[in-house]
């Protein structure tokens, strides 16, 4: 009997409250009203139209009226980037990575090789967002600065050998071989470049932190080597200690570095197009006029 009486009661309770809240918002318009009729009266005798907040157009930003500043990492080393809007579905953005790595002692054909590899870049491309309060966004542009690139000694120890295409020679014990090298790790310059992503630096729903990931592919051009022996002597012996002959005048030598350099840059023709990989996180904040950057109508509704 009890289980059957309380929803009756429940819905009694809901019914009443429901009356009281009904008569109490019928009342409170009433008592506007002579307000709003004196008022209209007063501008012409029509009620006022006021406008309504959901058919307002959507929000937007001045153009060029908020920066944004990231960094992160990428492929290419400390990424940084910064970007400002040009209008409701474009960003123009400037990219820059670098990055610097030492090679000790790695052994290349028999040569001892000592280098450094350094990637330093910079460009800039348009970001268009089809669906502006999204992240997702398509970007070509241009890869202006490329000093990617690698730099090397190498040296053949003195009574060891190495190997120039597919020819072994024997480095002298009194004056042993040493030379440099050198990679060029693009031709085209400027390079095209093209990405996809998500994550917008200047949020149209007027957020200021962001989280950008971009990939992609930049047309850098075909690599090139530069390999050259600059001293010592070659043996006919293991030991290297007979027949010996400078590298610089040794033409059948220097006839096999040549073709060792054109099997080196084959090898590396893969790299002509090589993938762009970045993420990490932007702040954007106001830089033009008073109250840059707030988030404002395209065509504000109009007064009443």
């Amino acid at each position: 009997m009890k289980l059957v009486k309380l929803p009756f009661y429940c819905l009694t309770f809901l019914v009443v409250a429901s009356t009281s809240l009904i008569a109490q918002t019928n009342l409170s318009a009433s008592d506007a009203a002579p307000a709003d009729s004196s008022s209209s009266s007063v501008n012409g005798g029509s009620p006022a139209i006021l406008p309504n907040p959901s058919s307002a157009p959507a929000p937007t930003l001045r153009p060029f009226s908020r920066l944004a500043l990231g960094g992160g990492i990428s492929l290419m080393g400390v990424n940084l980037q910064a970007a400002i809007n040009a209008n409701r579905y474009m960003n123009i953005r400037g990219t820059g990575n670098f990055f610097n790595y030492s090679l000790n002692n790695i052994n290349v054909s028999g040569f001892s090789v000592n280098g450094k590899l350094n990637l330093a870049t910079a460009g800039a491309s348009v970001d268009y967002y089809p669906f502006p309060n999204h992240g997702f966004r398509v970007s070509p542009g241009l890869l202006l600065y490329n000093g990617n690139g690698a730099s090397a000694t190498i040296a053949a120890s003195g009574g060891t050998s190495f190997t120039l295409n597919g020819t072994t020679y024997y480095s002298s014990t009194a004056n042993p071989v040493t030379g440099t090298g050198s990679v060029n790790l693009h031709s085209q310059n400027p390079a095209f470049t093209i990405t996809t992503g998500w994550g917008n630096m200047i949020s149209r729903r007027g957020g200021r932190w962001s989280f950008p990931f971009e990939v992609g592919v930049a047309m850098v051009g075909a690599p090139s080597v530069n390999l050259a022996l600059t001293s010592g002597q070659v043996c006919s012996n293991p030991e290297g200690t007979a027949n010996c002959q400078n590298v610089v005048d040794y033409a059948s030598l220097n006839s096999n570095l040549q073709a060792q350099i054109a099997k080196y840059t084959n090898d590396l023709n893969s790299f002509r197009v090589y993938p762009v990989f970045s993420f990490g996180v932007a702040y954007n904040f106001g830089i033009r006029g008073s109250g840059a950057g707030q988030i404002a109508h395209a065509n504000p509704p109009a007064q009443p």
